[in-house]
């Protein structure tokens, strides 16, 4: 927990094991002039609140599981890679547009419950892979993962430090009442 009663908490899909050992697998050969995202860092993130008060924990977790148990089955299949400045990203295609209904309706259950903000950017299936303080215009070729598909969501909360954020699952909850 943060300081003050305060804890950084995002939504997010959390991988299969077979999806994170290709994704480091990938990264050790492919991921190179930047800080590799650790294997057990790896997620789809569905909305990132940042920081809010502890008690947020229990409600955050209730609307996640009413969105996750009326989702349908979610497929994702590695499709690109992109940078923006600080990160590098596996970008995921959402082969039936499950994992995009799924953001879109946690989102809207999130705004309602006042804990947040959708982005005005239509939300895109991805994982990142890595972080830089400098653009390193790495183009890898796309990781082989498969056709990938979750079972179950997570509130993560993150704990920034100088090596890195740290995730740590608070509440899983099933996908499509799995």
């Amino acid at each position: 927990m943060a300081a003050g009663g305060h804890v950084r908490l995002f939504c997010a899909l959390r991988l299969p094991d077979g999806a994170l050992d290709a994704l480091a697998a990938w990264q050790a050969v492919h991921v190179t002039r930047a800080r590799p995202v650790a294997r057990a860092s790896l997620h789809v993130t569905l909305a990132f609140l940042g920081s809010r008060p502890e008690t947020d924990v229990a409600a955050v977790g209730r609307e996640l599981a009413a969105a996750a148990g009326g989702a349908g089955p979610i497929v994702l299949e590695a499709v690109g890679y992109r940078e923006t400045r600080s990160v590098g990203m596996v970008v995921l295609a959402d082969e039936d547009g499950a994992a995009t209904a799924l953001a879109g309706e946690l989102a809207h259950r999130l705004e309602r419950l006042g804990v947040y903000r959708p982005e005005r950017r239509p939300w895109l299936p991805h994982v990142t892979v890595a972080r830089f303080r400098e653009r390193p215009g790495l183009a890898p070729p796309v990781p082989v993962l498969g056709r990938v598909s979750p079972s179950d969501a997570a509130v993560y909360s993150s704990v920034l430090r100088s090596s890195g954020a740290q995730y740590e699952v608070l509440e899983s909850v099933a996908l499509g009442g799995r």
